[in-house]
């Protein structure tokens, strides 16, 4: 049995992560997380009860309570999520993004190569520091028909993703310099049940149902590969697993859509699925449908225009591929949102607003 110490694993793809492990494996995990406004240990519910789940509120940039934790949980794999990661806060505050992706990355790795340090035979071999990326860090395939690869330069263009190339790079440095046994991926936008709602899909459902403006950044042409977060968590188990030490994977959904089409396509979709009392909210607005909410605002600074990602390696290498198309992740995104009313609720009553951020 694996013991994985997975941080952030309140947040979005963290929880999905947790969630996997304890739904499909006999590993235990400890889950690391802070909890800043966008963790929820609501996502957890349904795994929060097994006795190989525990959870401990800390931050990574402390670094006694990282040091206490390996010491006390002593995992056998680390599983690296938690980060500032919304690149509108990223360029309003960027100093949040500093000390949590760099530095707090730091603090984790000092932790993890002490304890490891001290590990020895097959509990040393076996050891794994799994760090989790993002495309972001390659910038911008504005105007060519490439995709983003392994060995894809790094131009990162926003605070948040100059941060994550930032925490990669200490990964490998530490791999290089020490030996610490890394993996590393770099993923897709990802998008999929229990998404903190100032995200694009998330965002769009829920003030759809509400009747408000639905912003879409300059022309909405920006082109994301969109990564279900299920099979996200899918292949990052894989990796912690079976990934080669030292090597990086890009994980992607072959899922190339603009922003714009993503919008129209959720509205589609509420066409369909939304309740009589969001239809009504919009027809007492003067509206005809979904698609009317659109908004064209001004466009963030310094937007990529296209990210999209090879992923082959993986593919060939380790064996996983996406299940989910755009089309089906999509429809169950917006049919899990109209389900679980509750969960957005009680986001939505706190300080988060569904405001427009950055």
């Amino acid at each position: 049995m694996n013991k994985i110490l997975v941080t952030g694993g309140a947040g979005f793809i963290g929880s999905a992560v947790v969630r996997h492990i304890i739904d499909n494996t006999n590993d235990g995990v400890l889950n690391v997380d802070v909890l800043t406004y966008a963790g929820n240990v609501a996502s957890l519910d349904k795994v929060s009860s097994n006795p190989r789940y525990q959870f401990l509120q800390a931050s990574i940039c402390d670094k006694t309570a990282m040091a206490k934790a390996f010491a006390e949980f002593k995992p056998t794999a680390v599983m690296h999520l938690a980060a500032e990661s919304h690149v509108d806060r990223s360029i309003d505050g960027p100093g949040e993004f500093i000390q949590t992706n760099i530095v707090g990355t730091y603090n984790l790795l000092e932790a993890a190569r002490e304890f490891w340090g001290g590990l020895e035979g097959e509990d040393k071999d076996n050891f794994r520091f799994h760090h989790i990326s993002t495309d972001e860090v390659y910038g911008d395939l504005e105007g060519t028909e490439d995709l983003f690869l392994e060995t894809t330069p790094y131009a990162p263009s926003s605070p948040y993703s100059a941060s994550k190339a930032s925490s990669d790079h200490l990964v490998r440095a530490w791999h290089r310099t020490y030996g610490l046994p890394v993996v590393i991926t770099n993923c897709s936008n990802n998008y999929g049940p229990y998404h903190f709602p100032e995200k694009l899909i998330p965002h769009v459902i829920l003030n759809a149902l509400e009747a408000k403006a639905l912003p879409v950044y300059g022309d909405g042409l920006q082109i994301r590969d969109w990564l279900f977060v299920e099979d996200h968590a899918r292949a990052l188990y894989m990796v912690v697993t079976t990934g080669e030490i030292g090597e990086t994977y890009n994980i992607g959904g072959h899922n190339e859509k603009t922003n714009i089409d993503v919008v129209r396509t959720i509205c589609s979709l509420l066409e369909e699925l939304a309740p009589s009392e969001a239809k009504a909210r919009l027809t007492a607005a003067g509206l005809c449908q979904f698609e009317d909410l659109i908004t064209f605002v001004k466009d963030r600074p310094g937007h990529d225009a296209r990210y999209a990602i090879d992923a082959s390696k993986i593919a060939n290498e380790l064996g996983w591929t996406p299940e989910e198309s755009f089309d089906t992740g999509i429809r169950k995104t917006v049919e899990w949102y109209l389900s679980h009313q509750p969960w957005w609720q009680a986001v939505l009553n706190g300080d988060y607003q569904l405001e427009r951020l950055g």
